[in-house]
């Protein structure tokens, strides 16, 4: 009996252990990625010409564009119609990328369930992409402006587009929250992803991979929100 315990015991000691030694190599890993820049020094490619914008809510990063400019007219893809309002009158869009189970079923904090965390944690759910739109943007301490040239913003564009699933159609897949309900509120919609979300393939490492792809300021890696907002301070 006693060898039994005993065997019992160096089970749970060596599994918190090697957790606890995970959780400090993650949070090591992390302070050392998200301090070394990528493209600080980049060249740009034409004139800004157009402001895009990151947005953080404290643990989520969105990349905000423009709704309609001369490159691109994202209701031709995320359309008005597929929000609860409808109102055509926004400006500008927020695009975030997650678990969809995340998404889902946690608008607030408070919702959040053990099963939808450890599905997220371990690459075990499927993606989406939130779309919210906006009437205009208030730079500050959690939204900053980013100025791009075209070429730039083409580029972003096409991270943006590539992240989206198609169906058969070559449109986006609009996911509801429940029966009836299409979004948290009556401006945005969810739909569904390209990717895998885990520990190390956030929602703010998509975001971070977003600003990679057109030439902008970003962390080498990062996991959380404070690596972007630590390179635009």
């Amino acid at each position: 009996m006693k060898t039994i315990i005993k065997k019992l015991f160096r089970i749970v000691f060596y599994t918190f252990g090697g957790l606890l030694a995970f959780l400090v190599f993650y949070a090591f890993l992390t302070w050392i990625l998200i301090v070394i820049p990528v493209n600080r020094n980049a060249k740009k490619e034409g004139p800004d010409e157009i402001s895009i914008y990151i947005l953080s809510n404290g643990v989520h990063t969105d990349i905000v564009v423009p709704v309609r400019n001369e490159m691109m007219d994202w209701t031709s893809i995320i359309k008005f119609e597929d929000t609860e309002s409808k109102d055509t009158t926004f400006k500008y869009v927020a695009f975030g990328w997650g678990d969809k189970g995340f998404y889902l079923q946690t608008p607030e904090w408070s919702d959040l369930k053990f099963s939808v965390a450890f599905k997220a944690i371990f690459h075990l759910g499927s993606t989406a992409i939130h779309a919210d739109f906006c009437r205009s943007m208030q730079p500050g301490e959690n939204c900053k402006e980013i100025k791009l040239s075209k070429d730039q913003y083409l580029k972003l564009v096409r991270y943006l587009k590539a992240s989206f699933s198609y169906n058969d159609s070559g449109q986006p897949i609009q996911i509801y929250i429940q029966k009836g309900q299409k979004g948290y509120g009556a401006d945005d919609a969810f739909y569904e992803a390209k990717g895998a979300y885990d520990i190390f393939n956030t929602c703010n490492t998509w975001a971070n991979s977003a600003l990679k792809s057109c030439d902008q300021k970003a962390c080498l890696w990062t996991p959380v929100v404070q690596g972007i907002f630590y390179q635009y301070k």
